[in-house]
Parts: structure tokens; sequence; C-alpha cells
């Protein structure tokens, strides 16, 4: 059985090689890895770096215009060969130590798709901005008003997919609107849905993060789209 890691990247050249390096070493029991990194037109060096790098088992996908995270997953989505399929973000937010806690529900034959939660469990976690916390949580709840789940992390990174059931759904969505988009178009499906509780280390503006306030009302909008108007998972 083989992981597909899925990792977009824009403009993270401090940290791109390490979070490759964490990745490479994360223990995924045996499971063979595979990881796809498709640069989205980085400007500041980050691409640079990919075309010097040198390791087994990592493909570089190359946008040559910008598009947006959601676009970058399309393309590594569509590029991917394992069994399992995870998104992995290239900020050091989120720690591939975790990758065996995802697949546990899905090695034990429970689950079909697996949400690692910032907000559930006794994980670690970086104490930082409480309006981003609330936001979250309240764009969390507002999904879960039209896809009928009980999660409590829609917006995680963290989200591990069985392959044939990622074949099932179309992304349309361009940027951070990938978020809510797949989660109600994967609560269409007759699929599993887990949660685990997962560690996270966010950063601040200043160290390079980039959502923002009008990616949070775009969220909005994605979630009455696809959960209102358009409810058909591909």
């Amino acid at each position: 059985m083989k992981l597909s890691i899925v990792v977009p990247v824009y403009n993270e050249k401090e940290t791109i090689e390490h979070i490759l390096t964490m990745i490479l070493d994360a223990p995924v029991y045996n499971l063979e890895k595979e990881v796809i990194v498709v640069d989205d037109c980085s400007t500041d060096g980050t691409r640079e770096i990919l075309r010097n790098y040198s390791r087994d088992r990592v493909r570089i996908i190359y946008h040559e215009k910008n598009q947006g995270k959601g676009a970058a997953l399309r393309t590594g989505f569509s590029k991917v060969t394992g069994d399992l399929v995870v998104v992995q973000d290239a900020d050091l937010e989120y720690d591939p130590g975790d990758y065996e806690k995802m697949l546990k529900p899905f090695l034990d034959g429970k689950s079909d798709v697996v949400f690692g939660s910032r907000f559930m469990g006794g994980e670690p976690h970086r104490v930082i901005y409480f309006w981003h916390y609330l936001g979250n949580k309240f764009l969390t709840t507002f999904s879960n008003m039209f896809t009928n789940l009980n999660l409590t992390d829609m917006e995680t990174c963290y989200k591990l997919f069985r392959k044939d059931v990622l074949d099932r759904v179309a992304i349309e969505e361009d940027r951070f609107g990938f978020e809510p988009e797949i989660t109600a178009k994967v609560s269409m499906l007759n699929v599993r849905i887990y949660e685990v509780g997962i560690s996270y280390s966010g950063r601040s503006y200043a160290e390079g993060k980039k959502i923002g306030m009008k990616d949070g009302f775009r969220t909005l909008y994605v979630i009455i789209k696809y959960g209102l108007f358009k409810r058909r998972p591909a």
C-alpha cells in the first residue's frame, strides 16, 4: 500500500527543505511513500531551491502562473499513484509526525476519509490569534449546518483520503475555498469520515501566514455554494 503526500507550495523558501525532510522521515507504518510538490509559481527563491533539490520519492511540478492552493492540489491529485492521499502544507504549521495517527482508522478498516483536528485531543498547540480560532470555529459550525457532519475543524490542512474516494470528487475552487468545497462534496458521498487530534504550530503574519479576512468571506460563500446550490459531489 502506498501513501501519496501532496504539498502545495507558494513562497516558502525558509521552510521547504525542512518540511520535505520531515515528510520523508515521518513514520507511516509499513506503507510506501510518494511525495508530489506543486510549486504555484513562487517568486521568493523557492522555485530555485526546488530545481536544485534531488531526493528519491519526491516529484516536483511547476505552475507557470500563480493559481492558488486549490489549483495546486488539483494538479497534484491528478498525478498521485498511491492508495491513500494526504495534503501537507509547506509552512511547518502541521507536523508529518502525525501521519500515523490519521492512518490508523484506515488501517483498522474503519474509515475512508480522516480529518486531522487542531481542536480535539491533548496534542501541543502554539498559542496565537484568538480571532482566527474563533473564526475557524464559526466556519466549521456553519459548514456543519449544511453538511450535517459534526466536525470540529473543517478548515484543517490535514485531510487524508482513500484515492478511490478522491477520484469521485471534482475540485473547482482555486484558492482556500478548497477546504469547504472538499468537505461539502465528501459529505455527499456514502463514506466513513473520522477525526483525530493533531498538534499545531500556527505561524504569525510576520512569519509568512497567508490566509486573511477575505478568504474567510470566500469560505462562507463556498459553504453556501456547494452546500445549498450545488448538491453534487462531482
